[in-house]
């Protein structure tokens, strides 16, 4: 699969670009940075994603940028017909629902997952199992200074699932500082006792095996897949 990779001049995105090339099934044929940075990937690089995808063939494009870019970034591989792997978050439930239409009624494809840590998807399964049994719920999340939105998007997927089951508001705690990574916690609490999961991605490498299963997964999808979970615990 020939894979190119937008956002890849940022910590994420060169992480992709590293574990894409050390991958024998897939082919990095393409780098977006719209800083324009010397990017030492070992393949063609690009100042926008629409220049990219006019001059070179693309399997599927995989995002790490940012939430004010994402959009445009999705419209534009909708124009081309290139399938998307994201883990850009910032977009709204309503947004993510109107790409669900979008994207079947012209036979368009994309993965979005706010978190490819598969320890952080059993995190989130694991908490919307127990909270049922559970009368207090909270979640707190910590993640490195530069992280532009918060709560997280893996925060905001938790509580969606545990609300799913749990018909209490559950809040939801930021925590944003140098030296972390990407951190989250449940607490869950009855009289006299608590239960905590916790998920901690001390590295940048943690992300890579869920990255590189949505990729191998995106032609067997339709549509937009909203959540790892869908190709970890079901088959597509």
């Amino acid at each position: 699969m020939r894979v190119a990779v937008n956002g890849a001049g940022g910590k994420m995105g060169a992480e992709v670009c590293k574990a894409v090339q050390g991958s024998p099934d897939l082919h990095l044929v393409g780098g977006v940075d719209p800083r324009e940075r010397v990017l030492q990937i070992g393949a063609r690089t690009f100042a926008n994603l629409k220049d990219a995808l006019e001059a070179i063939d693309v399997d599927v494009v995989v995002d790490f940028t940012t939430p004010a870019a994402v959009g445009q970034s999705m419209e534009t591989c909708l124009e081309y017909n290139v399938p998307m792997v994201i883990g850009t978050t910032g977009l709204s439930e309503s947004e993510l629902r109107e790409w669900q239409v979008r994207a079947l009624q012209e036979n368009w494809k994309a993965i979005i997952a706010p978190n490819f840590a598969i320890g952080a998807v059993l995190m989130m399964k694991y908490a919307s199992e127990a909270v049922r049994f559970f009368e207090h719920a909270e979640i707190i999340e910590y993640h490195h200074a530069q992280k532009l939105d918060a709560p997280s998007g893996t925060a905001l997927r938790t509580r969606k699932l545990m609300q799913e089951v749990h018909p209490r508001e559950i809040p939801i705690h930021s925590v944003r500082s140098p030296g972390l990574v990407a951190h989250q916690e449940v607490i869950l609490g009855l009289p006299g006792q608590t239960l905590t999961i916790r998920h901690d991605s001390n590295n940048r490498e943690s992300f890579m095996p869920g990255v590189l299963l949505a990729i191998r997964q995106i032609p067997r999808i339709k549509g937009v897949v909203i959540g790892l979970e869908h190709i970890l615990f079901t088959d597509i």
